[in-house]
């Protein structure tokens, strides 16, 4: 109890004190890498800033998520972070910024916590050098300047983490409990993804709570089931709605919150399997437009013969058809291929593995002597805490089928942790031993330095020779350095030691720049000389790394007359989804990829949006003009094409196979009693997205009048060609 009570007077203490003036620069730089620019992103990701939109307009689309303002279909997440970007659009207006400032916020939050966390046991240092690395971890300012998911879900385990530490201080059983209720609040932000922080929290909570076992074992059994209501309270409510009162369920194939939280959004990340049509077969490593975007892309003005170019992105496109993760160097969605030093490998050891070898080194000065039974310190427990959170991450990433780079957001905290905590640690036994203990300090400084050469290495085209030679020159002399001076401990030892650590932040404080100097991707946020594309790996030998990027998308009804467009990708060998490549929130599994366009551009406002970030004004006129009645401005296979003109107009738009275009929502007795109702009659029909609604379309076009391209085709110069060629408007009326 006297224990108890001294902790709680120390925290009040703490409390009263000044700010700590080494923090305000670091947040500022946090708020500046979140912040700076977000104005300039006019649709965000366009995918969920049309639901936001939707969402807006009524309470049940608000509570459901719905993708369209006719609550036709969700989004593929569940609904919390799209609330508060919800709320945030409702105080501000609705823009890209304001959908977007939740998340920038989370990650400035998540920086401030860190600090938080770790400066109570490890020290004040240890705090601002973890906030820090934090802050110009390169993927955590790249998420939080876009409105994915992501940058709020860290921060709310973060949160979590400080209830259980709080917990595990005050010996109070209700800080458990609220630790626990938060990690279901973040469940329902992304799912399964909220429970890979579960290892670290049951394994520091027996260790470190100096309670019986049996109500260690009470307390997280207990916690554990309200964790596990809060997460499916959600879900149960939705699933237990009649079908026809509510949105279905987008990306699951049996309109379940629980399907997908299961599997889609679950287990088929693990194993790669991410067909959303049933199907056994896995989606391909690459999709022939990721393949055409970094061989081909950026010679749109090229005189080549397309039917040449075409032949070649086949030809490509075949030879990388591989199993997730692999069949290419930079493997799928350039997330390398699975095993052990995966983390290392180009598109990932850029966004998150700038410090690792530190990091490693750190683990061995913070557990060196320490006993399995123990006792433990705190320093050791809190140590164990972030290394149970990095481990299982860290395995999962290795293993993962199918996964986004900016996924490795949730790697940041602990390496974050270690880096604050190892560089107070190593530099006092540095200091303070002659042991092999003291090189650990130069040990670990000269191989960050090695690695990080390596990572700048396929960039070298970039970013110059300069960078590269200089971290590798500083790195290897001041490890020589302080291992020569090892025996000296004066003050030119100590700006030894701070140099290093200066050294070692530089180029991921760059890189972590990245999306203000060349332009970010909101789809699929990255960071890197060639950040805009989205795809986070070395630039394409093809195209100027500053203007990288995908072909821009094809707006509905917009044509640039290129005979070339119509080349479609070619599903493998017994594919059942017509080689249909799914790219969870942000992008059709069409193939049709990020619209994003350079930092140079001319226009103000960027249009990225990971989708079709245009409208197609005339097509938008005639379907107004000609709408008599109906509910629906127009259907068209998937969330790609119907995003913009919701976000344009609030008008709902169909997407009739849901975000993919091949959830399995219609069919086509469903389709005539709609359209008999009047609540839907034009179609724009692109010819990819079909997916489990073949039928659909099929009966679509036997039973339509096409209506003339010249009364609602674009031909505007600045209609970017996609994937799928020109489209087809579909005209049906049934009495």
């Amino acid at each position: 109890m006297k224990h108890m009570n001294s902790e709680v007077k120390e925290e009040r203490t703490s409390n009263k004190k000044r700010i700590d003036l080494f923090l305000v620069p670091i947040v500022l730089i946090a708020a500046f890498l979140s912040l700076f620019k977000i104005w300039t992103d006019e649709y965000a990701n366009a995918y969920y800033t049309a639901a936001v939109k939707s969402m807006l307009q009524s309470f049940h689309n608000f509570f459901y998520a719905s993708f369209d303002p006719g609550g036709y279909v969700t989004i593929d997440k569940p609904p919390v972070v799209f609330w508060i970007q919800t709320i945030s659009a409702k105080i501000f207006g609705f823009h890209g910024w304001s959908v977007i400032l939740p998340q920038a916020l989370a990650g400035i939050g998540s920086v401030l916590l860190l600090y938080v966390l770790m400066k109570r046991t490890f020290g004040v240092w240890a705090g601002r050098f973890a906030a820090l690395a934090m802050a110009l971890t390169p993927i955590v300012p790249a998420v939080s300047r876009t409105n994915n998911i992501d940058s709020m879900l860290v921060f709310t385990l973060l949160l979590a983490t400080w209830m259980l530490f709080r917990a595990v201080r005050t010996v109070k059983f209700g800080w458990v409990l609220a630790a626990f209720a938060m990690i279901g609040v973040a469940f329902n932000m992304k799912m399964l993804q909220a429970y890979m922080v579960l290892p670290a929290f049951y394994v520091f909570y027996v260790v470190a709570t100096k309670i019986t076992w049996k109500k260690k074992i009470a307390f997280l059994t207990t916690a554990t089931a309200l964790m596990l209501a809060v997460s499916v309270s959600w879900a149960v409510v939705v699933d237990s709605t009649s079908a026809d009162k509510r949105p279905y369920m987008g990306s699951s194939q049996t309109n379940s919150v629980l399907e997908l939280a299961f599997g889609y959004n679950g287990i088929n990340r693990l194993t790669g399997n991410t067909s959303v049509t049933g199907s056994s077969h896995k989606q391909p490593a690459q999709t022939e437009q990721q393949t055409a975007s970094s061989e081909t892309k950026q010679n749109s003005n090229s005189s080549a013969d397309s039917s040449q170019s075409s032949n070649q992105r086949k030809s490509s496109f075949s030879q990388k058809m591989q199993a997730p993760g692999g069949g290419n160097q930079n493997g799928m969605f350039n997330t390398g291929n699975p095993g052990p030093f995966r983390l290392f490998q180009k598109g990932l050891s850029d966004q998150i593995s700038w410090l690792l070898p530190f990091v490693i080194f750190s683990i061995v000065g913070l557990f060196a002597g320490v006993k399995f039974k123990g006792p433990y310190t705190a320093k050791q427990k809190e140590s164990l805490f972030w290394l149970a959170w990095l481990l299982p991450v860290a395995v999962f990433f290795s293993i993962a089928g199918f996964f986004h780079q900016y996924y490795l957001i949730m790697l940041a905290p602990p390496i974050a942790a270690f880096a604050g905590a190892g560089a107070v640690a190593l530099w006092s036994m540095y200091k303070q031993h002659n042991d092999w203990k003291s090189w650990l300090l130069p040990g670990g400084i000269l191989t960050t330095a090695a690695l990080q050469v390596y990572i700048m290495s396929p960039y070298v085209s970039s970013i110059g020779v300069a960078p590269i030679a200089g971290v590798g020159a500083l790195g290897v002399i001041l490890a020589l350095v302080l291992a020569i001076r090892k025996q000296r401990k004066n003050s030119l030892t100590n700006y030894l030691g701070a140099a290093a650590m200066v050294v070692l932040l530089a180029m991921p404080a760059y890189w972590a720049m990245t999306p203000i100097i060349y332009g970010g991707n909101s789809m699929l946020p990255s960071a890197g000389p060639d950040s805009s594309s989205g795809m986070g790996g070395p630039p394409s030998t093809a195209t100027n790394s500053k203007q990288s990027g995908f072909n821009g998308m094809q707006p509905p009804g917009s044509s640039s007359g290129n005979s070339s467009s119509n080349n479609q990708m070619q599903p493998p060998s017994g594919s059942s989804n017509s080689g249909q490549m799914q790219m969870p929130g942000g992008s059709s599994n069409n193939s049709q990829m990020p619209n994003s366009f350079s930092s140079k551009s001319s226009s103000s406002k960027r249009k990225s949006g990971g989708m079709n970030a245009e409208v197609n004004q005339k097509l938008l006129n005639y379907l107004t003009k000609n709408n008599t009645g109906e509910k629906y401005l127009f259907a068209t296979t998937d969330s790609t094409s119907a995003a913009p003109y919701i976000i344009k107009t609030g008008k709902p738009v169909m997407a009739m196979g849901g975000f993919s275009g091949s959830d399995p929502i219609l069919t086509v007795s469903k389709l005539k009693a709609m359209i008999k109702k009047g609540e839907v009659k034009y179609f724009y029909l692109s010819g990819m997205g079909k997916g489990g609604q073949s039928d659909v379309i099929t009966w679509i076009k036997e039973n339509s009048k096409e209506i003339p391209s010249s009364k609602w085709q674009s031909t505007s110069s600045s209609a970017q060609q996609g994937p799928s060629g020109n489209g087809t408007l579909y005209e049906i009326t049934l009495k």
